[in-house]
């Protein structure tokens, strides 16, 4: 009987331990799917927050060249950007509004981009200080999003990611 038992016993032991090697290499395609699937949802998280960002900053840019008479003088009366001189403020803030957001929309130079843009909302919090509470949450939100695309890229749906795909694939 107790030979019956460790007999059985070792059975059940090369049994675990076979049944382990099969399970590792389903356990690792398992992770390998996940990781694929995984690079959906964060592609197109960052592509709603690029297209978030394009359309706060151009529509904001676009405003400026609609009117620049306007904005030369909101430039020299109210937003107070420091160093510079009202006229070159303007056309700097226009002109990363503009640009920036173009960038960002394509996924190109995004992480440059983002910075850029970060620097630009920066600089309207800090040169307008009559900025409402609320106001003040969005340019947060916009600093929060454009730091999250500086840190983490465009992701796959951009000519960032094409274009490393391409010189990757070279080599």
């Amino acid at each position: 009987m107790l030979t019956t038992s460790t007999s059985s016993d070792s059975n059940s032991l090369a049994a675990s331990a076979t049944a382990g090697k099969g399970l590792r290499p389903r356990v690792l395609a398992l992770m390998h799917a996940w990781l694929k699937l995984e690079v959906w949802p964060q592609a197109l998280t960052l592509l709603a927050a690029r297209l978030y960002l394009f359309d706060v900053f151009f529509t904001s840019g676009l405003t400026k060249v609609r009117d620049w008479d306007a904005t030369l003088f909101l430039f020299s009366e109210e937003y107070h950007v420091p160093v510079l001189p009202p006229e070159l403020a303007a056309w700097m803030g226009t002109g990363g509004e503009l640009g920036f957001s173009v960038l960002l929309a394509l996924g190109l130079l995004t992480r440059p981009a983002a910075v850029g843009l970060f620097f630009v909302n920066a600089m309207a919090v800090i040169s307008y200080p009559d900025l409402a509470p609320a106001a003040l949450k969005d340019h947060h939100l916009w600093g929060v999003l454009a730091l999250v695309l500086a840190c983490f890229g465009a992701g796959r749906l951009s000519l960032d990611s094409l274009a490393w795909r391409r010189w990757l694939n070279r080599g």
